[in-house]
């Protein structure tokens, strides 16, 4: 079993992959270099926007080395306003969170499902 990627690994990578396609892509928080939880914000650049968490433990399987992300919220996009509530919330609750956020109208996360 191979050991998971740090979280500041895992978001230059991420950072670099989205570069690559073209999208503008930043580092809004930066977290606990070794195991922070890393959230996406996907900004389609209409008021709306794409928040990706950590997935639950329980959608891991025998598998837990690769990183793997929900969508936080029920509908397809949410307000980008209600993603800023939402991330208060969630550095309130854990302040080592990294929060990664791209820019792409067609709401390209950049994660592997």
């Amino acid at each position: 079993m191979s050991a998971r990627l740090k979280s500041e690994i895992w978001a230059a990578a991420w950072l670099r992959r989205c570069a690559v396609a073209g999208a503008s892509a930043v580092l809004r928080r930066r977290g606990a270099a070794s195991a922070g939880a890393i959230f996406v914000e996907v900004d389609r650049l209409d008021g709306t926007a794409i928040l990706y968490g950590p997935a639950p433990q329980s959608d891991y399987g025998e598998t837990a080395d690769d990183r793997l992300f929900a969508r936080l919220h029920d509908a397809e996009t949410i307000e980008a306003s209600a993603v800023e509530e939402r991330m208060r919330k969630e550095i309130r609750f854990d302040p080592d969170l990294w929060l990664l956020e791209v820019e792409d109208r067609e709401g390209r996360a950049f994660l592997d499902f």
